[in-house]
C-alpha cells in the first residue's frame, strides 16, 4: 500500500465516523463524573461486539488483557484492571472509544506493545481510582515502506521487530534507529523518544518521525498539519498516554552500509574490568559516530558489545587507536548485514532467521523492576569497585551502560521533549526473577533501590535524570481522586522534571491546550498547566 493511501484511508475513516456518530457521541463541555454503565452501553452501541471485551466474558477478557503484558508483577488478581478493553481494528473504533469515554467520564489508556515498565497502559495503582478502559492497538500494525522516498508509515501496534522486518524485506540499504527489543511496540517506543544501537550516528527514533495520525480528546483524527507543531513536538518523546492515541507514524528511514561489524568481548573483574569501565566512560561517548560500544555488567563480568557501520578492518583500527586497553582483535569481529545485526543483538547470536522478528512473544515469563540514571561526569574507579560488590549480593540483577555523544550532542535538548542529549551515558538498573512471592520481590526490588541510592552522588543532579521509557513509579505519582479532578501540576513536577527537565513545563502547557480536562491520564501522565497557554 502506498504511504499516501495509508494515511488518506485513516482520515477518510475519521470523517465517516464523525458524521455517523457526532449526534450521539459528542463530548461534554467539561469532565463528567464517571458512569461506567453508560460508558459500556455506549461502546456496545458504537462498536462491534468482537472489538470489546469486558468482565461479562471473563475468559476472553483475560486473554485480551494478558496478550501484551510483559511483567508477571502485573498478572495478579489484586491488580486493578480496566473496565473494558477495546481491540481496535480501525481508526473509527478508537474514535468511538474516546468519545464514549469523554462523554461518560471514563478515561482511555492506549496500549501498543505492553513493554511499559510499570504497566501503566493497562493497570492502575488503586482499585478505588478513576475507572479507565484500554484501547489496544495491536491490530493496527500495518507497515508500508516507500524505498524511493526512504520513508515508512507504521501503525502504533506494530512491534520494532515487525518494522525492521518490513524494511529489510524491501531493501538492504535502509534501516531505522530504534531499540533492541523486537517485541517492543512502536507506539510506546516513539512516544518516549526511543534509542538503540544507531543513536550515536542518527539520534533518537523520535527524531525521525515526520508525520503522525492521532485521535485527540475530542475524538478527532489529526495529522501533523491539523494537530499543529506544539502537539507534534509533544508526542515525539513526551511519554505515552498523555495527549491522545497515536494510530500511526510516518518515519524517515536511514541509510545503512552493506556490511556492518559486531563484537561481544567479556572482561571479568579479575582481568582489569574496573580499569576498562573507568576508561570506557571517556572513550565511548567520544568515538566516531559509526561506532556504538555499550557495556552490560552482571555477576563479576563486563560484557562489551559493539556495532560498527563498516567492515572489520575499520573497527579494529578505531579500537586500536581509541581503546587499546580493551584488547580487541580481528578475530573478535563478525561481519554481517544491518538486519543480521538486529537479530544478533535481539537474540544473542548469529544464524537466526529474519522471520523471528515477527514473533510478538507469549505470556510473560519473569518478574522485573528497573530504574535509570544519566551520568554527566565519569565515575572514579573506586565507585566501580563498590558496584562489583553489589553485583555479588543475593537478588542482584544487571547494569546496562549505553553511551551517547555523536549525533546526540548536535541536537538541542529542547528540540523534542527528550532532554538528556548532552549526557555521557544512560545507566539502567534491571532486576528480574522467576520465583513468586513477596519475599522474592522484596529481595530483588530492594537490590535495585539500594544500588540506585548508592549511585546518587555520582549521577546527574538538579534534577537527577531518568528515561521516561524506563518508567519508575518510585519517582512519584499523580493525584487521583477517582472523580475526574485534574492532575496537580505541582505534584507531577516531582517526577516530571526528572524525565523531562525544563521541557516538562512546555509539555504541561501543550496538555492544557489539547486536553484541558485531563481525559488522557495515568499515574505519570502529563498534567495540564493552563496558566502557560499564553506562552505557546
Amino acid at each position: 500500500m502506498a504511504i499516501r493511501s495509508f494515511a488518506t484511508s485513516l482520515l477518510a475513516a475519521a470523517y465517516f465516523a464523525i458524521v455517523q456518530h457526532v449526534a450521539s457521541v459528542t463530548p461534554a463541555a467539561a469532565a463528567p463524573s464517571p458512569d461506567t454503565a453508560s460508558f459500556l452501553h455506549c461502546l456496545a452501541v458504537h462498536l462491534p461486539p468482537r472489538a470489546v471485551y469486558t468482565n461479562a466474558s471473563r475468559s476472553l477478557y483475560t486473554l485480551a488483557l494478558e496478550s501484551s503484558i510483559r511483567n508477571l508483577l502485573f498478572v495478579t488478581p489484586a491488580t486493578p484492571t480496566p473496565i473494558a478493553i477495546v481491540a481496535a481494528r480501525s481508526a473509527s473504533h478508537v474514535q468511538s472509544a474516546v468519545r464514549c469515554g469523554v462523554r461518560h467520564g471514563v478515561s482511555v489508556r492506549p496500549r501498543s506493545g505492553g513493554h511499559d515498565y510499570e504497566g501503566l497502559s493497562y493497570r492502575a495503582l488503586r482499585a478505588a481510582g478513576r475507572p479507565f478502559a484500554v484501547v489496544d492497538l495491536a491490530l493496527l500494525r500495518a507497515v508500508s515502506v516507500d524505498v524511493w522516498n526512504e520513508t515508512a508509515w507504521v501503525g502504533s501496534g506494530a512491534t520494532l521487530g515487525e518494522l525492521y522486518y518490513a524494511i529489510a524485506n524491501h531493501t538492504a540499504r535502509l534501516g531505522f534507529p530504534g531499540g533492541l527489543g523486537p517485541t517492543v511496540g512502536v507506539g510506546g517506543h516513539l512516544s518516549g523518544g526511543g534509542f538503540g544501537l544507531l543513536l550515536r550516528k542518527h539520534g533518537l527514533a523520535a527524531d525521525h518521525v515526520v508525520d503522525a495520525v492521532i485521535v485527540d480528546a475530542m475524538g478527532r483524527l489529526l495529522d501533523r498539519a491539523a494537530m499543529g507543531e506544539d502537539l507534534f513536538w509533544a508526542i515525539r518523546g513526551g511519554g505515552g498516554g498523555s495527549f491522545g492515541v497515536v494510530l500511526s507514524w510516518k518515519l524517515r528511514l536511514v541509510r545503512v552500509p552493506p556490511v556492518v561489524t559486531v563484537f561481544t568481548i567479556h572482561r571479568p573483574r579479575n582481568q582489569s574490568a574496573t580499569a576498562l569501565l573507568t576508561r570506557w566512560q571517556h572513550v565511548a561517548p567520544a568515538l566516531p559516530r559509526d561506532v556504538f560500544l555499550r557495556v552490560v555488567l552482571q555477576n563479576q563480568d563486563a560484557q562489551f558489545e559493539s556495532l560498527y557501520l563498516g567492515a572489520c578492518a575499520g573497527l579494529v583500527a578505531t579500537m586500536a587507536r581509541s581503546f587499546p586497553e580493551l584488547g580487541m582483535k580481528a578475530q573478535d569481529c563478525i561481519e554481517m548485514t544491518w538486519i543480521q545485526a538486529v537479530l544478533y543483538f535481539a537474540f544473542y547470536g548469529t544464524g537466526k532467521p529474519m522471520e523471528q522478528l515477527l514473533d510478538r512473544g507469549t505470556k510473560p515469563d519473569r518478574y522485573f523492576k528497573a530504574k535509570s540514571d544519566y551520568v554527566t561526569e565519569p565515575m572514579a574507579s573506586h565507585v566501580w569497585e563498590r558496584t562489583w560488590s553489589w553485583l555479588l549480593r543475593d537478588g542482584a540483577g544487571l547494569l546496562i551502560l549505553d553511551p551517547y555523544g555523536g549525533r546526540m550532542r548536535s541536537v538541542a535538548p529542547s528540540a523534542t521533549p527528550f532532554p538528556h542529549r548532552r549526557e555521557l551515558y544512560n545507566l539502567q538498573y534491571y532486576g528480574y526473577w522467576f520465583e513468586n512471592g513477596t519475599e522474592a520481590k522484596e529481595k530483588h526490588v530492594g537490590w535495585i533501590r539500594g544500588l540506585h541510592r548508592e549511585m546518587e552522588p555520582y549521577v546527574s543532579k538538579n534534577p537527577r535524570g531518568a528515561y521516561v521509557n524506563y518508567r519508575d513509579l518510585d519517582l512519584g505519582v499523580n493525584d487521583d481522586d477517582g472523580h475526574g479532578g485534574v492532575t496537580s501540576y505541582g505534584k507531577a513536577r516531582v517526577w516530571g522534571e526528572t524525565y523531562f527537565k525544563a521541557n516538562f513545563e512546555r509539555l504541561a502547557a501543550v496538555k492544557a491546550k489539547v486536553d484541558p480536562h485531563d481525559f488522557f491520564r495515568h499515574e505519570q501522565s502529563i498534567p495540564p498547566l493552563v496558566s502557560t497557554l499564553r506562552n505557546l
